[in-house]
């Protein structure tokens, strides 16, 4: 017998064998024909498995937040089928699931394209309204083998060839159809509807290799109804609208090249917008308490070592070796330099908590398929600080970052955040001892501090448990921002103490804490949140005065030193051009104000206020619009 413990507590006996479906039947017929799988100690398993073990148990619904992807699995099924009904004597290799959808990757002598979609999509449908029974087959590795190299699908022999011996392996059929598949899957073909859509195709190398195959990926997209399927779509619209690269040239902020790839090349405006990050996050540390230092970008090999980044890290690195055969690393974290100043003279309990921040360029090594504008570089910028403190002050600093976190994010458009605590991975440094402190002392600083978080496992820093900070954006996208870690590893690695009010040495804990992350990528998540149009405090020209008559050019450069003296970006435009011209093109270039200046301007001292994205004009005296705008123009943290 098994014992199974169902969502409202109650516990009920079983026969080995019994299945999910068999239970829902028992309960009603109706309950059976909604159901689609079942969670068993938190694990999705199909309908149809026969129990063989006790745990909590629960049905999953079509409708089911767990079942959204088993149709993007399935789905990515019956486009793999479509696929070889179409073209007889493609292979089909892998094909996952991924957030909001799914691909698949093909081998083919004649590679596909976005006019294959609709052909393929209509098969999808067909395969759908088939109806088609999901069943598992266990069959022994060698006659698996043997199977799929009958059928000349060679991508499959070798992923069956990693598989050990003494396996087996797990075959699913929908219909004459089958693959490799470690499921589970719906129960039929026909529960995953009708609200799906073939997104894109790329090429892709068999395993990521480039030695290897050149295959063809057709990436899907696949939701619970076809209001979701509408609404992602609309959502990827906007998405690229907002596309920070594309603004980015719209605006001349930045741009790439091949030959420093990874690395951001900033414009005047670029960089502006860039420094007014780091202007208002001094500010923000200047009144926290912290003491800004600067790291150097390059060190020694052993000091790598000792940090234990050179055995986690190495492969993300960028190294040098001079003639002397000494080897030096391009900093990965500031970290490790953190701790050498903490150590540059005699600390005292009095002293603690020590809040250092820098403001570190730091190098990691990203593939080079990896690489994505802004939200994904080699070369990047870190705001961040490390506390030194002792172990009865960890609460206290972890509320006080989480606090100040808050704050910085609402200051910058973001108010809809969760917080994740992401706990120890497989490959760490420290003792498990040391760990169980860590984890613990960081939760009951989100407790203390009144937060809710969801338990990301094994996903902490090598060194030390962590939160991260996710942002939802204004389209619903979610970022991964700031983090904080509680690291009992690294200052005992580098042999740091201070003298504790007992006059004995004492090791610091260290929190980790970065506010922005990569100030590159939260430049990248600004400009898309935003849609380039920026509150006028963080925008890089704030102002654009336009005349429409070369008359007017005096009391327009005017009217732009009063700004300025106020602290305020401010361009004049006297070109030669109609007025319509020059806001039609500022406003692409997503210039928050256009003050626009004719003869009647000149001669009653006014301005004609235009705003970005209204068709509104409003004439303002020039104190007026000066009072309002730089009050406007003050950042949150100064109001």
């Amino acid at each position: 017998m098994i014992s199974l413990t169902f969502p409202d507590g109650a516990t009920r006996e079983f026969e080995d064998g019994t299945s999910g479906y068999d239970i829902a039947s028992g309960i009603s017929k109706s309950l059976a024909k909604k159901a689609v799988a079942i969670k068993l100690d938190g694990v999705l398993r199909d309908l149809s498995e026969p129990l063989a073990e006790s745990g909590s148990f629960q049905l999953v619904m079509r409708d089911d937040p767990d079942a959204l992807e088993l149709i993007r699995h399935d789905c990515a099924h019956v486009m793999a089928e479509a696929v070889q009904e179409l073209f007889p004597g493609t292979q089909v290799t892998i094909g996952p699931t991924i957030e909001n959808g799914f691909y698949y990757d093909f081998y083919r002598d004649e590679p596909f394209s976005l006019e294959d979609f609709p052909k393929i999509e209509k098969k999808m449908a067909h395969i759908i309204e088939r109806n088609a029974v999901f069943t598992k087959q266990v069959m022994p590795r060698n006659e698996a083998k043997k199977l799929f190299a009958d059928m000349g699908e060679n991508f499959k022999v070798e992923l069956i060839d990693a598989i050990p011996e003494e396996d087996d392996v797990n075959i699913y059929n929908q219909g004459n159809w089958f693959d490799l598949c470690r499921g589970p899957h719906l129960p039929s073909t026909g529960k995953i509807g009708k609200a799906f859509k073939l997104m894109k195709v790329a090429g892709a190398y068999w395993r990521g290799d480039s030695d290897r195959e050149v295959l063809t990926r057709i990436y899907g997209s696949a939701w619970t109804d076809q209001k979701q399927l509408d609404e992602y779509l609309v959502r990827l619209e906007e998405a690229e609208k907002r596309d920070h690269r594309r603004l980015g040239r719209e605006m001349d902020l930045f741009h790439f090249q091949e030959e420093a790839p990874g690395s951001v090349f900033w414009h005047p405006k670029g960089w502006r917008l860039f420094t007014t990050l780091i202007d208002y996050m001094r500010r923000v540390q200047d009144k926290a308490g912290y003491v800004e230092v600067n790291s150097p970008d390059m060190m020694d090999r052993a000091l790598w070592e000792q940090s234990g980044h050179w055995e986690k890290f190495r492969e993300n690195m960028f190294t040098t070796q001079t003639e002397d055969d000494r080897v030096f690393a391009f900093k990965p974290m500031n970290c490790p330099g953190h701790v050498q100043i903490f150590k540059h003279g005699l600390k005292s309990y009095r002293d603690l908590p020590v809040k250092m921040a820098e403001f570190g360029k730091v190098h990691r090594y990203e593939p080079s398929g990896a690489l994505h504008g802004l939200m994904r570089v080699r070369s990047f910028t870190q705001d961040d600080a490390h506390i030194f403190c002792a172990e009865d002050q960890i609460t206290t600093e972890c509320v006080s970052v989480h606090k100040l976190m808050l704050q910085i994010y609402k200051d910058f458009g973001f108010e809809d955040l969760r917080i994740k605590f992401s706990d120890r991975p497989e490959k760490r440094v420290g003792s498990d001892e040391v760990w169980d402190a860590s984890e613990k002392a960081l939760q009951h600083a989100v407790d203390e501090a009144g937060g809710e978080y969801e338990l990301n496992p094994g996903e902490g820093a090598f060194y030390g448990p962590k939160l991260e900070y996710v942002l939802r954006d204004a389209i619903g996208r979610d970022w991964q921002c700031g983090t904080v870690q509680v690291d009992l590893n690294l200052p005992g690695r580098f042999d740091a103490f201070y003298i504790g009010s007992d006059s004995d040495k004492h090791t610091p804990v260290m929190i980790h804490r970065a506010m922005f992350g990569s100030l590159e990528r939260f430049v990248g998540i600004l400009i898309e949140h935003h849609a380039g149009h920026f509150p006028l405090w963080l925008a890089p020209v704030q102002v654009v005065v336009c005349t429409i008559k070369s008359e007017a050019d005096e009391y327009a450069n005017k009217v732009a030193d009063r700004l300025r003296a106020k602290g305020m970006h401010v361009d004049v435009d006297t070109r030669n051009e109609k007025i319509n011209y020059k806001v039609r093109e500022h406003s692409v270039a997503k210039i928050p104000v256009i003050l626009v200046i004719g003869m009647r301007e000149v001669e009653e001292e006014t301005v004609n206020m235009r705003r970005l994205g209204s068709r509104d004009q409003k004439s303002m005296t020039l104190d007026e619009a000066v009072t309002a705008l730089v009050e406007e123009a003050t950042p949150p943290d100064l109001r």
